[in-house]
C-alpha cells in the first residue's frame, strides 16, 4: 500500500488578534498537511521532532486520534515543544514569532522504509537547515533510488531573506531531488524577488523539476507540467485566518495524487489536465475551507465529504 512520509517541524500554535491570543493547536507545515491527509484516510507516516513534555503528550495522542503515524517522531527528553505565535493582520495573514528548544543532536531516529510511488512530503527551512541537512538527504537519496514522488513547498519566509545566499545551495538541491516544486508568490519574492510565474518557471525551475505549482493566495495557482501549463481561480470566501491555508492546499494536490492512482513515471512523463483539473480543485478547496476557520487542517466532517 503507498503511503505518505511527511517530514517537518512540529510546534504549538497560537493564534493572536487585535494583540490577544484566541486559539491554540498542534502546527507545522507538514504537520498541518498530514493532519488533513490522516483525516482523509490516508496512510501517513510522520518524522518530527518535539519535547518529551505535557504539549508533546498531547501533540503524539493528536497524531493517533487523526491517523497519523508517529514511530518515527523523536521525543526530546530534556527540551521543551517549540511555540510558534501567529499575529494576524487586518486581512487576516501571519506575521510568525518562534520559541524554539532543541538538542544538539536532532532527528536522532531511525527512518522509515520508502518504496516505489510513495510520496515524501517536505518544505519550510525545516528542509534547508543546515544542522539536519545530513539526515533529510538521506531521505531524499533513498526517495531517489526507490522511485518516490518528492513534494516541496518552498515556504520560504521573510525572516530568512538575508540567508538566502548561503541557503541556495539547499535550496537548488532540494528542487533537484524533487517531483513537484509548490512555492507562494510571497516565497519567490523573498528568494530571487520575482514575481512572474513564467519567468520563475522558465529560469529557476524548469531545469531541476518539470512540475511546478505557484500561488496567488485568493488569486489561485498556475500549474506547470511537462507539456501544461495552466491557471486556476481561488474561491471567493470570507477568511477569518490564513494560517494553515498553503498546508492545506498541499494536503490537497497531494490527496489528489492518490485518489487518481499518479506514479511517478506518470507525474515524470506528464499527466492529463484532466486530472491536474480534479487535483487543482482538492487543493483549491481545502485551502479555502481553512481558510473559514481558526483551524490548521480540514474538518473531520469536510474530509468525510472528500471520500
Amino acid at each position: 500500500m503507498r503511503k505518505i512520509i511527511g517530514l517537518g517541524e512540529t510546534v504549538f500554535d497560537i493564534i493572536f488578534k487585535n494583540e490577544q491570543p484566541i486559539s491554540g493547536r498542534p502546527g507545522g507545515s507538514v504537520f498541518n498537511s498530514l493532519i488533513s491527509l490522516g483525516r482523509l484516510g490516508q496512510n501517513t507516516t510522520f518524522i518530527s521532532e518535539f519535547g518529551a513534555d505535557r504539549i508533546g503528550d498531547s501533540i503524539k495522542k493528536f497524531l493517533a486520534e487523526n491517523n497519523v503515524g508517529s514511530d518515527y517522531v523523536c521525543m526530546m527528553d530534556g527540551n521543551k515543544t517549540s511555540l510558534a505565535l501567529a499575529f494576524l493582520d487586518e486581512e487576516q495573514k501571519a506575521d510568525y514569532l518562534f520559541y524554539k528548544d532543541y538538542p544538539s543532536q536532532r532527528l536522532d531516529c531511525v527512518m522509515p522504509e520508502i518504496n516505489q510511488d510513495d510520496i515524501v512530503l517536505i518544505g519550510s527551512f525545516f528542509a534547508l537547515n543546515p544542522v539536519l541537512r545530513n539526515r533529510l538527504v538521506e531521505v531524499l537519496e533513498e526517495a531517489r533510488i526507490k522511485k518516490a514522488i518528492v513534494y516541496y513547498d518552498v515556504n520560504f519566509r521573510k525572516t530568512h531573506v538575508n540567508e538566502v545566499r548561503h541557503l541556495m545551495p539547499y535550496i537548488l538541491e532540494n528542487f533537484e531531488y524533487s517531483s513537484i516544486i509548490k512555492g507562494s508568490d510571497e516565497d519567490f519574492e523573498n528568494i530571487y524577488n520575482e514575481s512572474d510565474p513564467n519567468a520563475i518557471y522558465k529560469d529557476r525551475i524548469e531545469f531541476y523539476c518539470k512540475n511546478f505549482i505557484y500561488t496567488k493566495g485568493a488569486d489561485g495557482a498556475k500549474i506547470f507540467g511537462n507539456g501544461f501549463e495552466k491557471d486556476y481561480h481561488g474561491n471567493k470566501i470570507d477568511p477569518v485566518s490564513t494560517v494553515g491555508a498553503g498546508d492545506s492546499f498541499n494536503a490537497g494536490i497531494v490527496f489528489g495524487l492518490m485518489k487518481h492512482n499518479v506514479t511517478f513515471e506518470e507525474l515524470k512523463n506528464g499527466i492529463s489536465e484532466e486530472k491536474w483539473d480534479s487535483i487543482a480543485k482538492y487543493a483549491i478547496d481545502f485551502s479555502s475551507f481553512v481558510c473559514t476557520t481558526y483551524e490548521n487542517y480540514i474538518s473531520e466532517e469536510f474530509a468525510a465529504k472528500q471520500v
